[in-house]
């Protein structure tokens, strides 16, 4: 077993493309109640190659909810009340640096947050506190992460800066522009408030990044929801080999 895993129940947030992977059975469905209303979905409790994992849907079973609606806290704050300890983030990303082409995968290091109006902390007006927040995402989990790529021969970018932006519309060609510019290699619309909530309950959170297309003016072709479905197909079949082997060492 891996040691991450070992002593900590996983969790898996799924994102695009993952909800219907079919790669879980279930053995048991949560419907948590939170301070903060329902979560996306209930958090299945799942059998994966004899290990147990949990399951949450970011988007809800049907991906029927934008990334501006999703319930971040609420789902936070689910997984925490059942004893998770590592999140393992799926995240369908645009590339923007030359080593994100569709299909690439990214253990991103770093991330820059662009989203506004989003319900994104735990702490009231009445419970003031600043988390150190200069490692945005868990290096144990993500490390552990990597090896296990490293095992199946699956190419992954351990480094990189998420650049998270509001949606649910994709970017100009002037703002991937502006976010080349401030160092971003991938762009995404979930990785925030996600990656601080996660930090401010004290939960081990890291991302795999799956690019389903080259960021706006990257290319001279435009982005259709075709080609982002061919690339999440392939990329998503990948990430299911990389949490059964986690899960498994």
């Amino acid at each position: 077993m891996n040691l991450v895993a070992e002593m900590k129940l996983t969790a898996v947030i799924g994102g695009s493309g993952l909800e219907q992977a079919g790669f879980l059975k279930e053995v048991k469905r949560h419907t948590i109640t939170t301070p903060y209303g329902p979560p996306s979905s209930d958090i299945i409790e799942a059998e994966l190659n004899s290990n147990t994992v949990f399951f949450l849907s970011r988007h809800g079973e049907q991906h029927t909810i934008a990334p501006h609606n999703i319930n971040y806290r609420a789902n936070i704050w689910a997984l925490k009340s059942l004893g998770i300890k590592n999140i393992i983030a799926i995240a369908a990303v645009g590339g923007i640096s030359e080593n994100m082409p569709p299909s690439a995968l990214m253990l991103p290091d770093q991330i820059i947050d662009y989203t506004w109006g989003r319900e994104h902390t735990f702490f009231t007006s009445d419970n003031v506190e600043h988390i150190e927040f200069t490692e945005p995402y868990c290096d144990s989990l993500r490390q552990s992460l990597y090896q296990t790529c490293l095992e199946l021969n699956i190419p992954v970018n351990l480094d990189g800066v998420y650049g998270a932006t509001q949606g649910p519309r994709l970017e100009t060609k002037a703002e991937i522009i502006r976010m080349q510019q401030d160092g971003c290699d991938i762009v995404g619309m979930t990785g925030m408030p996600e990656a601080a909530l996660a930090k401010e309950l004290g939960l081990c959170y890291a991302t795999i990044a799956i690019c389903a297309n080259w960021a706006a003016g990257i290319t001279p072709d435009a982005i259709t929801m075709a080609e982002i479905n061919k690339n999440l197909k392939g990329g998503m079949q990948k990430i299911v080999m990389i949490i059964k082997e986690f899960l498994n060492l």
